[in-house]
């Protein structure tokens, strides 16, 4: 959305993500709520930013998204019936905590016109449309 002054449907962003609009919809939802996106009505309606790209950081998605879990691993309940667990999660908790703090200072530091600029370069940096689409050689089949 950062790179087309055009609204764009969910259906379009679902075809570009591999998933249904449904869940594109929910996302944006979400990202509507917190001001990050508006949506319009309508014949050329879609989705659009709502704000500067460069005003609008992962740490805000992450945020508008309600702060799903960072990481995969981790306590999986607060007071474990198993005393092994108990001694692992007491040493380990800290540990978890302070990677989440990084990685949601990292968050902040990125902007969605930063990833916009990266995936411009990244597409300029791709093989011509003509090489990628042309069908790969076949090689004539051996008869035995």
């Amino acid at each position: 959305m950062a790179q087309r002054p055009e609204p764009m449907t969910s259906e379009v962003l679902a075809r570009s993500m591999d998933t249904n609009p449904v869940v594109i919809r929910r996302i944006l939802a979400g990202l509507r709520e917190h001001g990050h996106v508006q949506s319009e009505k309508g014949h050329g309606g879609g989705w659009t930013l709502a704000r500067d790209p460069e005003k609008i950081t992962l740490r805000d998605v992450y945020e508008a998204l309600g702060s799903p879990a960072l990481l995969a691993i981790g306590n999986r309940t607060e007071s474990p019936g198993c005393l092994v667990e108990a001694a692992v999660n007491a040493r380990l908790t800290p540990s978890f905590h302070d990677a989440e703090a990084l990685l949601l200072a990292r968050f902040g530091e990125v902007t969605l016109a930063m990833l916009s600029e990266d995936v411009q370069a990244r597409f300029a940096a791709l093989p011509s449309k003509k090489a990628a689409s042309r069908p790969a050689k076949r090689r004539p089949k051996k008869n035995p």
